[in-house]
């Protein structure tokens, strides 16, 4: 069930225009939204939250009309990166402060018990008489979105919330929003330019850029099959050529440099392949198999990465491959030595 549908939204700042925005997120899911930065990520999250109104278009929320209500009426809560906590007020009232205004009813008892349950739940309970300047940038985070769950909004606006956190504190509070989410099933709008989160944490993730959404689907859907030269470049493919395709037998043959690959996505024309890395079978041996993709080649260069080692192959298209250490050296592959590459058609994208 879809919760939120948003519909032809458009809006103009200054020289900056969210440009016909249709997007469609349901009901407890952790949705991404990733992008290089200025490409309208925030801005889109503070149309949502009812911030700015848009020019055009609608906001539906579980069916109800959103579009130009205020903010206070919309139970849509939304976290920044830099915390935005009140200096003057510690954990406690910190967490408490929503209540006072979105949350549902109690007494000073049961919203002294909610306030140490949420803070339990985010391992900030040993905090609650601490005040925002004595914490670390987590436990700040921590603090920060503790107060947006007590109050048990419709939806969670986090805005690069991992953003200024160091390596080590990244990685816990994105294990302790994943837990959350698993706990609560509030549905999540999560906008970063980290991968590593958006695979980590979301269902589905949507590319944006310069206004717009570009594409839409899960993790492994986006990052293996882009649908423009933009998202492939975005997403890092490390194998994108360009050629001309023509369909023969229900199947693509594509001219590159020369060299013809098999690709099962029919399209005709100028196209953009792009071939994921760990889709590319390396063997010392020509080997029989029903893979349509089949060259040989020269490994150019090698790079040790921790658990895998990248090569790249020329076989008058240059191939980046990814295997794992233990198959490279099982090999015993070196710069200079003859290989040959198979991969799918099923794994040959077209764009």
């Amino acid at each position: 069930m879809n919760m939120i549908k948003i519909s032809h939204i458009s809006k103009r700042l200054g020289d900056f225009t969210l440009k016909d925005i249709d997007l469609s997120i349901n009901e407890g899911e952790y949705f991404c939204i990733l992008g290089p930065t200025g490409s309208g990520k925030t801005i889109l999250l503070e149309t949502i939250a009812g911030i700015y109104k848009p020019d055009s278009g609608s906001i539906m929320v579980n069916q109800d009309d959103m579009t130009f209500r205020p903010p206070r009426d919309r139970n849509i809560i939304m976290v920044y990166q830099d915390f935005v906590l009140f200096p003057n007020m510690d954990v406690r009232k910190n967490i408490e402060f929503g209540l006072h205004y979105n949350g549902p009813g109690s007494g000073r008892e049961q919203m002294s018990e909610k306030v140490k349950d949420t803070a339990e739940m985010l391992g900030i309970g040993h905090l609650l008489n601490r005040h925002p300047s004595t914490l670390s940038g987590g436990e700040k985070q921590r603090t920060a979105i503790a107060r947006a769950i007590i109050t048990e909004p419709k939806m969670l606006l986090l805005d690069e919330p991992l953003s200024a956190l160091d390596t080590g504190t990244k990685g816990r509070l994105m294990q302790e929003l994943l837990r959350i989410h698993r706990l609560k099933r509030t549905t999540t709008v999560h906008v970063t330019h980290s991968f590593e989160e958006a695979f980590t944490l979301a269902d589905r993730i949507a590319i944006m850029h310069e206004g717009r959404i570009h594409q839409t689907g899960t993790p492994d859907e986006v990052f293996r099959k882009p649908n423009s030269r933009f998202v492939a470049d975005f997403v890092g493919v490390e194998n994108l050529f360009h050629g001309r395709s023509v369909i023969r037998d229900d199947i693509s043959e594509i001219e590159v440099n020369g060299s013809i690959m098999f690709s099962s996505t029919l399209r005709s024309g100028d196209v953009s392949v792009s071939i994921r890395p760990e889709d590319i079978l390396v063997t010392k041996e020509h080997i029989e198999s029903s893979a349509r993709n089949s060259f040989s080649g020269v490994v150019t260069d090698v790079t040790r990465m921790r658990s895998t080692v990248k090569l790249v192959i020329d076989a008058g298209i240059p191939f980046r491959v990814e295997l794992t250490t233990r198959a490279f050296d099982k090999m015993k592959l070196n710069t200079g030595m003859k290989v040959y590459l198979t991969f799918k058609a099923s794994a040959t994208h077209l764009i």
